[in-house]
């Protein structure tokens, strides 16, 4: 997975234990600079750690002890964080800037938008974030991304582009928000706009926060314009009522034209229809795909998972036709649901 993660240009977090980034004074927000009240949005960002059962279907790839950043959203200790930091989780700890530590319940993780849910089980006395508008940024714009610590762990960015994003592990965004410089614990992180308000969640570290001759290393950001349509079913049932996607267990990565399979979720769809790693992409469903935003709503238009997928490959000097039995993620996971 991890050779996966480099050919791709973009970084989850690892397995390990995340130390306190080391950001320079200069690139850190001055409360001074700002019209609202700097220290008080961050207060909103929390330390969150996760443990992971050593069987679990992520344990492998994302490891069984994952730390980042949790935004407090609402009075009742509801928590918004990126998803795959508490995929699986059996544990999770919250710690606030004033010293409060609380347990964690997890919620729900939404694989569409990538949005995680924990409520602290324990008051942390700790005032929520204000939710503002993902789609009211432009390119351009001066942001803050907050982590937990205060300004000491936060810096200025720029917001550097908004466009598509696909991921090699069949996610999809029509509209990220890319931001540079990066975050060093981006995972979790909270992007605040010019009035103090969250408006996107940190998911990614990537090279190519602007695409051309020259990429910009920056972070990714989940818009928080997804979270609105999903959160009450999220919050009531783990998982929101749309049929799941077809998921192939297909780690795919473009490289120099090609759409080539560069790894595969053990005992996923995929590896059951026998695509092998190094077998290039050339069409779904009889139509060619180009690239792997294409592919995947090519798969996705088939039907809800469980759908049979016929995909035409290339391995080596031969075409080869694989017919993939799909099946919903949320069947791999050791919970299926979180509540």
């Amino acid at each position: 997975m991890e050779q996966v993660m480099q050919a791709n240009g973009y970084r989850l977090h690892s397995a390990a234990r995340l130390l306190m980034p080391d950001i320079s004074r200069t690139a850190q927000p001055k409360p001074r600079d700002y019209d609202y009240d700097l220290e008080g949005a961050l207060n909103a960002v929390l330390s969150l750690r996760s443990e992971i059962p050593e069987d679990a279907y992520t344990a492998s790839i994302l490891g069984t002890e994952r730390e980042g950043h949790g935004i407090l959203i609402d009075d009742e200790g509801l928590v918004l964080t990126i998803g795959y930091l508490i995929s699986e989780a059996a544990h999770v700890t919250l710690a606030a800037m004033n010293g409060k530590v609380a347990r964690a319940q997890p919620l729900g993780y939404d694989y569409n938008s990538g949005f995680g849910l924990v409520r602290a089980l324990e008051p942390l006395d700790t005032a929520p974030i204000a939710i503002g508008s993902s789609a009211a940024i432009s390119v351009g714009d001066r942001m803050v991304v907050g982590g937990h610590g205060g300004t000491g762990q936060s810096l200025v960015a720029k917001v550097v582009s908004k466009r598509e994003f696909a991921g090699y592990w069949e996610y999809l965004l029509d509209e990220a928000i890319f931001t540079a410089p990066p975050h060093p614990n981006w995972g979790g992180a909270a992007l605040l706009d010019a009035e103090g308000k969250l408006c996107a969640v940190g998911s990614l570290f990537v090279q190519d926060a602007v695409t051309g001759e020259q990429p910009m290393r920056g972070n990714m950001f989940v818009p928080i314009d997804l979270l609105a349509p999903i959160l009450p079913e999220l919050v009531a049932q783990g998982r929101t009522s749309v049929p799941p996607r077809p998921w192939l267990g297909m780690f795919t990565t473009e490289i120099e034209g090609h759409l080539i399979v560069a790894g595969l979720a053990n005992g996923g769809p995929a590896e059951r229809a026998d695509v092998r790693v190094g077998d290039i992409v050339l069409g779904v469903a009889g139509e060619g795909v180009h690239s792997l935003a294409e592919m995947l709503r090519r798969v996705w238009s088939q039907g809800p998972a469980g759908i049979e997928v016929t995909m035409t490959f290339q391995r080596e000097d031969q075409l080869v036709e694989a017919r993939i039995e799909t099946a919903s993620r949320y069947d791999f996971m050791k919970v299926s649901h979180l509540n």
